[in-house]
């Protein structure tokens, strides 16, 4: 890989997180296979030689648990799902290069290959291992056959990852009071030999690995404070049938014949079988896997924010120790929440691919607001409201009102683009918008790859209306020039749009007359000059009407309460049994922490302090603040007021007002610029006349205030 901004004589690959084969697709899964395939059209739009490859994850146990439910074969089961994401994607015109699955007969090779080699390296040993039991099913409980609290946050978590919670992942043994999900009676923990993976052995390397990656801020910085605190080997191995065999090995004793690999050791490597397939389809002559891979390839990750730990700390670990190359730049993409909660399948708190489409919406709707509502690594409330303000506000409004004026006018007056050439003026700003483009492809900023046109054609509704062609004689040569340079920011906008919006792209390239497709067209095309002659233009976005809204967010409420009183109903329950088995693997280190925490406490002079609060709150409730990472753009005294000042911060998707009993405790000039966290759902108040939207948070009498240690991205949640 290189450092090198894109693009560049390398080739490159692009991959998604792989989605789960136990399941629907909605709204959230969309957002990362929209981006990662946005991301890879705006690499080719530089002229990148680059692939999207993916693949369904087969494996684990909520497949196998499933499946059981059902009573059919896991394989069975998870090629249904399979079969019915490759139908999906290209709704949504997410078009992989590849697209295969983890049982494939390339991915179980590869996976035994990559293992045997870790083995070999001296990477793997055994060691015993605490394992969920069920006494009454009479069967040990790997990963999601159990269920249990989270020994890090309390939430309540499954045997593999506290998903409600903290999101890190949990070894066997790890979680507390587990619960066998076959039976729902208490499980108890007994010893089995499993394989473990060195990942301590490569702490520095991951440290090294994480100064170089590119990517999003949370990719980076997140997994620092896992390595700091000490990386615990990681278990390869787990108690079940479906799943890839253990490979055998020269030095292997025949201990791993009953145990089958961890899902997440034969998930990322589908990312190198799903290229080797393509390469293997097209010739390496088109496309060399193996030089992406084991040699100088640039890796781009497009991944979820719950599995930054994986891609960030084991996956580049394996890489590392079978002789691939690392991953250039991961990015991990924020969560879409309904009602400031985050969507659950099993009680249908979600937007359902397949309802957007029932919908009659256009995928390039959708793939617009997903890719530029907010950063990439931000959080999105979806609300139809904000669909249709995102739909009605720029691509009808802004682009679709340019493009159709523009052609519109082009057409009936000069039967085409006039012949003149673009305007000094014109061709300066285009060169702009591709400049935008460009920087904010090698920042990972879909946004700001899809607003690059959107502001493009904004100058453009700008330009036309300063100028007015209408009032200029017909066909005189004043006139034709304004037009020539609108036809030409058009296509312009057309190319720039194209990895966000390719349906609309290639209609609108359809409608100026262009040969072939808009996606092979690169950067420099947007310069070049349309074709002389075109048919009467069609309007491409058609509004969004309020009656549609209100009905779309009447059965949205619903969903919502009824998910409420799913929930309300899941804490009504019985609790479960308390399991008296210790947590012998990592509860030792645990134990170390807690003590050496509370004897600094003991130390410290407390006699100040206000005392701890006896009433406790659940996780649920401090999930209910939404509490962001801001930056103070202004400070000023609120006139009349002697602690009072009015700061503006901005919280990425927007800039507040916040009233703030500061002013005499801070040089005001001084905070423009400065790091703060604010509580963003605090309801507005008015103090001393000025409307306070927000509460930034502080310690201490000196109103020490709070911010982060890390390089957190503006809007960023804090969790």
């Amino acid at each position: 890989m290189s450092h090198d901004d894109f693009p560049t004589d390398r080739p490159a690959v692009v991959t998604c997180g792989l989605p789960y084969a136990n399941g629907d697709l909605h709204i959230g899964h969309l957002r990362g296979y929209i981006g990662a395939d946005a991301f890879n059209r705006a690499l080719e739009t530089l002229g990148q030689e680059t692939a999207y490859v993916s693949g369904s994850d087969m494996h684990g146990t909520p497949i196998a648990v499933t499946a059981e439910k059902e009573g059919v074969d896991p394989e069975e089961f998870a090629l249904r799902f399979h079969e019915r994401y490759q139908e999906t994607f290209p709704k949504f015109d997410v078009e992989f290069d590849n697209y295969g699955h983890t049982h494939d007969e390339t991915n179980v090779e590869l996976t035994q290959e990559i293992v045997r080699t870790l083995d070999e390296e001296g990477y793997v040993y055994e060691d015993e291992v605490l394992v969920a039991y069920d006494p009454k099913a009479d069967d040990y409980l790997p990963d999601r056959y159990v269920e249990g609290t989270c020994p890090y946050c309390g939430a309540k978590a499954r045997g593999d990852e506290c998903d409600e919670g903290c999101q890190r992942h949990l070894e066997p043994g790890e979680i507390e009071n587990p619960t066998s999900v076959r039976t729902g009676n208490p499980a108890e923990y007994r010893e089995r030999t499993h394989k473990f993976f060195r990942v301590s052995e490569f702490a520095d390397y991951l440290t090294a690995f994480l100064d170089g990656l590119e990517g999003t801020d949370n990719a980076r910085n997140q997994p620092r404070q896992w390595i700091e605190e000490g990386l615990q080997d990681w278990c390869l191995t787990r108690d079940m049938e479906w799943g890839i065999d253990y490979p055998e090995t020269d030095i292997g004793d025949g201990s791993a014949e009953d145990i089958v690999l961890y899902v997440w050791v034969d998930a990322p490597i589908e990312y190198i079988s799903s290229t080797k397939q393509y390469t293997e389809r097209v010739g390496s002559d088109e496309y060399d896997w193996e030089r992406v891979w084991k040699d100088d390839g640039e890796i781009v990750h497009v991944i979820g924010r719950d599995i930054i730990q994986h891609h960030t700390v084991f996956w580049p670990a394996m890489l590392q120790g079978a002789g691939y190359n690392a991953p250039r730049a991961v990015a991990a993409t924020g969560f879409i929440t309904i009602d400031g909660k985050g969507l659950s399948t099993s009680r249908n708190r979600a937007i359902w691919a397949r309802e957007y489409l029932e919908e009659g919406f256009h995928p390039d709707l959708l793939r617009y607001y997903l890719t530029t509502t907010g950063g990439l690594q931000q959080d999105i409330d979806f609300t139809w409201t904000a669909f249709q303000e995102k739909v009605n506000g720029e691509l009808v409004g802004t682009i679709g009102n340019f493009w159709y004026r523009s052609l519109l006018f082009a057409q009936r007056n000069f039967e085409g683009t006039p012949e003149a050439d673009v305007s000094g003026e014109v061709e300066e700003r285009i060169e702009g918008a591709i400049g935008e483009f460009r920087e904010a492809v090698n920042d990972y900023s879909l946004r700001e790859t899809g607003l690059a046109a959107t502001r493009l054609a904004q100058f453009g509704n700008e330009y036309i209306q300063r100028n007015e062609p209408w009032k200029l004689e017909d066909g005189d040569p004043e006139q034709a020039q304004v037009i020539r340079d609108c036809v030409q920011i058009a296509k312009a906008v057309g190319v720039l749009l194209e990895p966000i919006a390719p349906g609309k792209a290639q209609a609108l390239w359809e409608q100026l007359g262009e040969d072939g497709a808009v996606t092979d067209a690169h950067l420099e095309d947007a310069l070049e000059a349309p074709p002389r002659t075109f048919e009467e233009p069609s309007e491409l976005f058609e509004k969004i009407e309020d009656e549609r809204v209100e009905e779309l967010e009447a059965t949205l409420e619903k969903k919502i309460a009824a998910a409420a009183e799913d929930a309300d109903a899941d804490e009504g329950e019985e609790p479960k049994t308390e399991s008296n088995e210790p947590d012998e693997r990592g509860g030792d280190d645990m134990s170390d922490a807690d003590t050496t925490d509370t004897k600094a406490d003991a130390d410290a002079d407390t006699s100040d302090l206000e005392p701890l609060l006896e009433d406790r709150i659940g996780f649920e409730d401090f999930q209910e603040l939404d509490i962001r990472v801001g930056r103070i753009e202004a400070a000023e005294g609120v006139e009349g007021a002697d602690d009072l000042a009015r700061l503006e911060v901005d919280i990425g998707f927007e800039t507040r007002q916040v009233v703030a009993g500061i002013k005499r405790l801070h040089d005001l000039e001084s905070l423009p610029g400065t790091k703060c966290v604010l509580l963003a759902n605090m309801e507005p108040a008015e103090l001393f006349g000025v409307e306070s939207n927000g509460m930034i948070l502080a310690a201490g009498e000196e109103a020490d205030l709070l911010t982060t240690h890390g390089d957190a991205a503006l809007g960023e949640k804090i969790r």
